[in-house]
């Protein structure tokens, strides 16, 4: 992944949590998890998404889509509220800390 931030020339910084510290301080709760921030001016950075990425998973037949998050990144950018309906993506990240 960091190889493909470099390639692709990510416009954001990219950080490998090789012993899930940062994970942890979040309190992500299942992987692959996304935490959207906006910034107001009002205070440093307000978390206003936190779940999926869309409905995809690898055992079903739905197509991925980013369609979660896109909303998401759309109704900030746009001044819209973002839904306070999150899912998250139930693949328990317990699996991920445990292996490390």
């Amino acid at each position: 992944m960091a190889e493909d931030a470099k390639i692709f020339k990510y416009p954001f910084p990219y950080l490998y949590d090789e012993s899930q510290e940062v994970a942890r301080s979040f309190g992500a709760v299942c992987t692959p998890e996304f935490f959207l921030f906006k910034k107001d001016g009002r205070r440093p950075f307000e978390l206003v998404y936190n779940g999926q990425f869309d409905d995809s998973r690898p055992s079903n037949n739905i197509r991925v889509t980013g369609r979660d998050l896109s909303l998401a990144i759309d109704n900030v950018l746009t001044g819209q509220p973002v839904s306070s309906i999150q899912k998250p993506r139930l693949l328990s990240v317990s699996l991920v800390l445990d292996a490390v």
